[in-house]
């Protein structure tokens, strides 16, 4: 996810605690859902559908984020 920010996202993982937590239910979200997919998960279509809505919706938080850091950088 968003390899053109790696360096960012470490700093923030570490710096960001609100950062921190989205990327770390980002991730749980994303593990749930291939295992459900996987079928080692319990899990309906409606299930994996909706966590997939929960999961973008993150991502869109993450980018949002990202994109005010990298902004305060460059001033």
């Amino acid at each position: 996810m968003f390899p053109e920010y790696r360096d960012l996202i470490s700093e923030l993982k570490v710096s960001d605690h609100h950062f921190g937590r989205l990327f770390e239910k980002h991730n749980e979200l994303d593990h749930t859902i291939k295992n459900m997919g996987a079928g080692t998960v319990v899990g309906s279509q409606d299930q994996i559908e909706t966590l997939k809505k929960e999961k973008l919706r993150l991502k869109d938080e993450l980018y949002v984020v990202l994109k005010k850091a990298e902004a305060a950088r460059a001033v």
